[in-house]
């Protein structure tokens, strides 16, 4: 099989026009389908890929080879046999926010509220029923990144730890699942504040596209889980986008798959990482993806 490149390709640049229409919509002050924005900043080795890419297949994009092969999503295919750049593909702009302001102020009133639907909400938690270890289980932690006052984990789930960190104290006050939490902006100290091997899963709940310094958090995953122990990055096509990083409002789903898998990768030490779409009602419901991936386990 041949190695599959990155999906991403440049965007045409928003117009004035689209970003008014969308500030109309709730697009700069809630959860919405943000507007495409130029995707800047690829590197030389990325390009590389692209070009192979482009070569191989002619004018038609990855995701539309995918969806040629009945019933197979494109997110699924994403990171089979990748070839990854020899460094990281992303630069500092890619990781820029059309709000820059700080956080802690955008996240300093609570919401009490979930940001996807409810099919979208049952396979994210049905999901998490097949590989969560089995409750109140000796020993388990989980941790619950940028976490809130709900994590979806299965009904009745327990463990003696499970951490929740988040932005807004109210929220992590409210979750009925956390045994602890911490308030924490990772986007000024992604430093976790844990030991060495604690935790056997890590769960992070559409957030991901938040991270502006996404390398530094899943090192620290990497640090913090235990060998084997398991994180998985779940998100959907919604998002605060003016809080979210260029490179992800330049993007789309299946691009997002390759961009949170190349986290794994270049943070090191984990297993090449896995994209499922748990989708429950394609074109019905809020989409819902996962990569997910394991530390490996060192002798």
């Amino acid at each position: 099989m041949a190695s599959v490149a990155s999906p991403l390709s440049v965007i045409r640049p928003f117009s004035a026009l689209r970003l008014a229409a969308g500030a109309s919509f709730g697009f700069g002050f809630g959860f919405g389908v943000p507007p495409r924005r130029l995707f800047l900043g690829l590197g030389a080795s990325f390009l590389d890929q692209l070009r192979r890419m482009a070569s191989s297949y002619g004018s038609r994009s990855l995701t539309t080879l995918a969806w040629l092969k009945r019933g197979v999503s494109p997110i699924e295919q994403v990171l089979k046999d990748v070839e990854w750049p020899d460094n990281f593909p992303f630069k500092d702009e890619d990781f820029s926010r059309f709000d820059e302001s700080l956080d802690s102020l955008f996240y300093s009133e609570p919401r009490f509220v979930t940001h996807i639907d409810d099919p979208a909400i049952s396979a994210l938690t049905k999901f998490y029923s097949k590989v969560f270890p089995p409750s109140n289980t000796p020993g388990v932690c989980l941790l619950d990144l940028c976490s809130s006052w709900v994590c979806h984990y299965p009904a009745g789930y327990k463990q003696d730890r499970i951490v929740g960190m988040g932005m807004n104290e109210d929220e992590l006050k409210k979750n009925p699942v956390l045994t602890e939490y911490i308030v924490r902006d990772l986007n000024v100290n992604p430093k976790l504040p844990f030991e060495d091997n604690s935790f056997d899963v890590i769960t992070n709940v559409v957030s991901v596209d938040y991270l502006t310094k996404p390398i530094d958090v899943f090192k620290e995953m990497q640090r913090i889980l235990k060998p084997e122990g398991l994180a998985i990055m779940s998100f959907s096509n919604r998002c605060f986008w003016t809080k979210a990083i260029s490179i992800w409002t330049s993007t789309g789903d299946a691009d997002h798959a390759w961009i949170v898998g190349s986290y794994f990768h270049y943070a090191g030490g984990f297993e090449p990482p896995v994209a499922v779409d748990i989708s429950p009602n394609p074109g019905h419901s809020d989409p819902m993806y996962i990569v997910y991936s394991r530390k490996k386990a060192f002798a």
